[in-house]
């Protein structure tokens, strides 16, 4: 009973406590900030070898883990006419050595359970201290003599030309070469890009050539963080990359600043298959690091499209809901080059008016002095993160050697909280004033031509209008995306039935009452197969199935439920789709379009792979839309385009591609498709149809 009265006693009396100081807090009154923080960032202890490999160690006992960071601290190499060989030497890298071949150092790696990944510019090895040293002689041995083989030389070679392929008709792949090309200029070091001419030019003695004078000890940093002593991984180090013979390495000119263009313009490229424009605009930028206004720079920059918190991000997708985000970035390099970029992919109907949202924010942000409770944010949000960093020994061992590499003062990061809050709204604009060019601008737009452009062409900004140029993919000069004309009297359901007439014509395709096709591929190195089975009117089964695991897809609708079965794991087919299937009236989608379920628009015509293709849009009882062109010579279908919702919530189109029609029975089926899936454009072909062939409802379960 005694205990009992105590606890209560001692809650009465935390209770009273809590009362009083509540009673005596203020709160009509913002409290106090609290004194800022002093940095003390812990010295890296630091050594050198005599091939000059410079070494720098952060010792941390928290977990038994140490990593090893190689950098070769070369200047930007500009590659022309064989860009690509930085690419392949990063892929042949940390594949094996002269003395231990690809699989068992593979194997060797993994049983470690470590991780070992390299790059034309250095490697990163991590794992547990009992391993460090293992580990760490694996690496050197992987950079002093790696097993660099023609035959790995022409594999990666092939693997990189086929991303390039598979990337062909990527927005996303396609704004990242232009912007920077048009930017800088396709024959800088920060605007060249590879292309397939330029990877089948590079040849492996190239490769070599490049490892043996770009990858050497003279300019390489090596830095240790985690549970080893500095004593113990000067050892280490010594006993491993001491042999590393020094090479004579070229001096290259430092990138210099392209001029930015005299007035604000559009580069626009055009992408028919794109279902959002990719909006970017840049203007170059000569900042280092060093600079008086580098802190300045970072808030204004933070203000006006660093997050959430900024300008172009309430304004374009919280005010105006045009996108799921926009951004702005500054650069700061060691040489003085760099850009300023703002950037979102906002819907094709609101590009015109993103663009002036934009320009909006910019001219708002060096016009207008910044709220000081903004810019009291926006320090608060830089201080935080900084202070959280500091929590991690990488940081420490990464500002040590970024004092290093682009020559910064020794206690810069110690003044870094110094620096910011330092910042004045007068700075801001000043900075803003000289970083944001508004009037010296690139606006480049990638996005779908028959859809923007005519309003982008019509846009102003403060009664001004802005010259549109156009370029091409790989940002050379083309012309104005032409305009196709169409024949009088054509119209959604004429360039249907003429398709339909096309392959077969109405009565044969009436007379189809079944259909199994198997087509094949290559997935992810595997040999997949997708057998199709439709009996009319709606009844479908899709399988697809990879040799050695079996099927891994599976779709069935009886005509009145369905199903689907992934990688063993069975749901109901959702409603939509099922809605969907039951109205299918015919074997061939276009004999459903004309049943009057689906809304026919007749969009134009357009340019599509070399050929002119009228372009119909169908939308069924849900809202959902599917673009279909049909080519305007032969009448077949070229390619189907649907919007779907991409894990981030933002619209993915998905492309299929048809093409090599042959006769079956006197019926033309398209034996070559482009589809998507996992992220990968993937090429089935038909070995096999057969038409009429009986089929049960039970193949159909």
């Amino acid at each position: 009973m005694n205990i009992l009265y105590r606890k209560i006693a001692v809650v009465i009396c935390i209770a009273f406590i809590s009362f009083n100081a509540a009673a005596q807090l203020d709160r009509s009154k913002m409290p106090q900030a609290g004194p800022e923080p002093i940095i003390t960032l812990e010295k890296p202890v630091e050594f050198q070898l005599k091939n000059g490999i410079k070494i720098l160690v952060v010792e941390n006992n928290k977990l038994p883990r140490v990593s090893y960071q190689l950098s070769i601290d070369n200047q930007p190499v500009f590659e022309g006419q064989k860009a690509g060989v930085l690419d392949l030497l990063s892929s042949m890298l940390g594949n094996g050595t002269t003395s231990i071949s690809k699989d068992k150092f593979n194997d060797e790696v993994d049983f470690l359970g470590a991780s070992l990944n390299f790059s034309s510019s250095g490697a990163y090895a991590s794992s547990l201290s009992r391993y460090s040293e293992r580990i760490l002689e694996l690496m050197a041995d992987a950079a002093i003599n790696p097993l660099l083989t023609k035959e790995e030389f022409e594999k990666e070679k092939e693997k990189l030309i086929e991303s390039l392929k598979t990337g062909e008709k990527s927005v996303d792949a396609t704004a990242a070469r232009v912007v920077s090309a048009l930017a800088y200029g396709k024959d800088h070091v920060y605007g060249e890009f590879i292309t397939e001419e330029t990877i089948e030019n590079v040849t492996f003695e190239d490769v070599l050539e490049y490892y043996k004078r770009g990858f050497a000890p003279n300019n390489a940093y090596i830095v240790v963080v985690g549970d080893i002593k500095a004593k113990q991984a000067k050892k280490q180090i010594k006993k491993y990359f001491k042999n590393w013979d020094k090479e004579d390495i070229q001096e290259l000119p430092a990138p210099i600043l392209t001029p930015n263009v005299k007035s604000s313009e559009i580069n626009f490229i055009d992408m028919p298959n794109a279902v959002q424009s990719d909006i970017s605009i840049t203007n170059n930028v000569s900042l280092k690091q060093s600079d008086s206004d580098y802190f300045s720079s970072l808030m204004a920059n933070n203000i006006l499209g660093g997050g959430g918190e900024g300008y172009l991000f309430k304004n374009l997708r919280e005010d105006k809901a045009y996108t799921y985000g926009a951004y702005s970035s500054l650069g700061a390099s060691r040489y003085g080059v760099s850009r300023f970029n703002a950037s979102a992919k906002v819907r094709n109907q609101v590009t015109d008016s993103a663009v002036v949202e934009f320009f909006k924010e910019i001219k708002r942000i060096r016009t207008e002095p910044v709220n000081p409770q903004t810019l009291i944010d926006a320090k608060a949000k830089y201080v935080g993160n900084f202070v959280m960093a500091l929590e991690r020994p990488q940081t420490i061992a990464s500002y040590a050697l970024n004092i290093k590499r682009n020559n910064l003062p020794e206690d810069f990061y110690a003044n870094y909280l110094e620096n910011i809050n330092g910042v004045t709204v007068e700075d801001v604009q000043r900075v803003a004033n000289k970083y944001f060019k508004l009037d010296n601008s690139r606006v480049v737009i990638v996005g779908k031509a028959s859809d923007v452009l005519d309003n982008l062409e019509k846009m102003e900004f403060e009664g001004k209008k802005l010259p549109v140029k156009f370029y091409d993919k790989y940002a050379s000069p083309t012309e104005r995306p032409s305009t196709i004309t169409l024949p009088a009297g054509t119209t959604a359901q004429s360039v249907i039935n003429g398709y339909l007439q096309a392959i077969g014509g109405a009565e044969k395709l009436d007379n189809v009452s079944s259909i199994v096709q198997t087509m094949n591929a290559s997935f992810q190195g595997q040999k997949m197969v997708s057998t199709i089975k439709q009996k009319s009117p709606n009844l479908m089964l899709n399988e697809i199935s990879i040799v050695g695991m079996g099927t891994v897809l599976k779709q069935a609708f009886d005509g009145e439920k369905g199903y689907m079965v992934q990688m063993g794991q069975k749901i109901d087919m959702p409603a939509e789709i099922t809605d969907v299937m039951k109205g299918q009236t015919g074997l061939f989608k276009e004999q459903t379009y004309l049943n009057g379920q689906y809304i026919l628009t007749l969009k134009g015509a357009e340019n599509l792979n070399g050929s002119n293709a009228y372009v119909v849009i169908a939308e069924d009882n849900s809202g959902k839309k599917t673009t279909n062109y049909y080519d305007m010579e032969s009448g077949f279908k070229m390619q189907t385009v649907e919007v779907a919702q991409g894990p981030n919530g933002q619209e993915v189109s998905q492309v299929t591609t048809l093409g090599d029609y042959k006769s079956i029975d006197g019926i033309y089926f398209p034996h070559t498709m482009v589809v998507p899936m996992a992220g990968q454009s993937i090429t089935m072909k038909t070995t096999e149809i057969n038409v009429n062939q009986v089929l049960q409802a039970s193949d159909f379960q």
